[in-house]
């Protein structure tokens, strides 16, 4: 079950990401809108590399920079995975705790909830 969990989460990593290596938007650009930010997120391609400790810090960053282009409403959501992915790539082994992949699944159902 945690390595399902653990596949999920990084598979919503993967749809999440997009724009590796891009700036983030300045505060005064124009968020996007629900559905764009859903178009946004179903075309992410993002895939982190080297060790646990460093795709962590990458998909951390990464929802990052994609909570603070899509619309509030799932980038909230995102934001809230950002900081958790921030404290897995913080952790000595960059793995995740059940704790951890529970608060990210929770991330994604409330995404989900806007994004059908």
């Amino acid at each position: 079950m945690k390595k399902l969990l653990s596949a999920v989460v990084l598979m919503a990593g993967a749809l999440l990401a997009g724009c590796a290596g891009t700036p983030a938007a300045p505060a005064t650009t124009p968020k996007l809108s629900v559905e764009e930010s859903c178009k946004f997120l179903n075309a992410d391609t993002f895939t982190p590399s080297g060790t646990p400790k460093e795709q962590a810090a990458q998909i951390g960053q990464h929802y990052q920079e994609v909570a603070d282009k899509v619309a509030p409403e799932v980038g909230g959501p995102i934001q809230q995975m950002a900081e958790v992915m921030k404290q897995v790539a913080a952790s000595p082994t960059g793995t995740k705790t059940d704790a951890q992949t529970a608060q990210l699944t929770e991330q994604i159902n409330k995404i989900g909830q806007y994004c059908k």
